[in-house]
């Protein structure tokens, strides 16, 4: 594969992922980075955010909304979805490794990961 070219615009965009912890959405991002770039488009952040996400560099979660949302955090974690708000949170619980295993038992196929969003109601919506 040819080397990518430097963007400017693909920089603020993953600059502006590793600056939050709210997981945004690509219209989040747009908004943002539309204060450095004005003319840049929703359709370059969207193939900017899924390129980065294809190369390891943020991570894609789908949620139940059907947006998905981005995280600049690519180390195996999970997350979590509340189902009032919204909101989209990091869960601090080791990695369930095994849970490949177990899966990989009589599947016959090959087994690489897993992707686990828990979801239901956050500690601030619940008070």
């Amino acid at each position: 594969m040819a080397a990518l070219k430097y963007s400017r615009q693909r920089e603020a965009i993953k600059h502006f992922l590793v600056s939050t912890n709210s997981h945004p959405t690509a219209d989040i991002v747009y908004m943002h980075v539309k204060e450095e770039f004005p003319n840049i488009s929703l359709g370059t952040v969207y193939r900017n955010l899924n390129l980065l996400a294809d190369l390891g560099e943020a991570t894609k979660i789908t949620t139940p909304d059907g947006a998905d949302r981005f995280d600049a955090v690519t180390k195996p974690h999970y997350h979590f979805c509340c189902k009032k708000c919204g909101s989209v949170l990091d869960m601090e619980i080791p990695d369930l490794d095994e849970l490949n295993e177990y899966a990989s038992k009589d599947f016959g196929g090959e087994i690489e990961g897993h992707t686990i969003l828990f979801h239901g109601i956050c500690g601030n919506c619940k008070k």
